[in-house]
């Protein structure tokens, strides 16, 4: 049973995404919340978890979810999509802090809204329109 399991995960690309996104936000909050016990603020120790977390979600992205191979191109495209993602999460996290949400609850809601989106920019950052993927 477990072998089918991996290999439906492994044929469809949602749901590849979704165990990269699930390690990916593992990582992020991991580090998130150790600077935050740290002491560190909010919004630093968000943005060192992105940036931890965005090394990981590149290479996985390309080999496991896409099945792509790393391009400047596409990294560049990448970056520029979780750049956008990043504006993304340090303005709802300062919105939702500023309404009277903790710091360590406001990534649940963050994320609630961020990873479909996020789907759909790095989708396009690395397979570009109509690409076809290959197997690497």
């Amino acid at each position: 049973m477990p072998r089918r399991v991996v290999k439906f995960v492994s044929s469809h690309e949602v749901l590849r995404y979704g165990v990269v996104g699930v390690v990916a936000t593992a990582i992020h909050l991991g580090v998130y919340y150790l600077l935050l016990w740290a002491g560190v603020n909010y919004n630093l120790s968000y943005g060192a978890g992105c940036v931890v977390s965005l090394a990981f979600n590149f290479y996985a992205s390309n080999f496991y979810t896409f099945r792509t191979r790393p391009t400047v191109a596409g990294a560049v495209k990448f970056l520029g999509s979780h750049g956008v993602n990043f504006l993304m999460h340090i303005v709802l996290l300062n919105i939702y802090v500023a309404v009277g949400i903790s710091e360590k609850l406001a990534p649940v809601f963050i994320y609630a809204i961020a990873i479909p989106l996020t789907f759909l920019l790095v989708r396009r950052s690395l397979k570009g329109k109509g690409q076809k993927t290959e197997n690497v």
